[in-house]
């Protein structure tokens, strides 16, 4: 159970800080900041081991790792997202 808390805080905290750098009109809110932080966790974390990262230790660089991951995953949403603009 601890694991799943964990996972939920991890994911806010990239979601929100994602949402800051990224911008634009998709996933806000709370539940989808937390969706964006934990796809971008699970993105981030393959990212790090293509590129030879070994898994570091602490919550820090969790979040690190999450936000690259989410801003990866939230960028790939703006770009898929439909365009309104007329």
């Amino acid at each position: 159970m601890s694991d799943l808390i964990y996972w939920i805080i991890l994911g806010f905290i990239a979601g929100a800080l994602s949402g800051m750098v990224v911008g634009g009109r998709t996933a806000r809110g709370c539940l989808p900041n937390i969706v964006v932080g934990v796809l971008g966790a699970i993105v981030g974390g393959w990212i790090a081991t293509q590129l030879g990262f070994e898994r570091g230790p602490g919550f820090i660089a969790a979040v690190v790792v999450a936000l690259i991951g989410a801003i990866v995953v939230r960028v790939l949403l703006e770009v898929i997202s439909p365009n309104d603009r007329a």
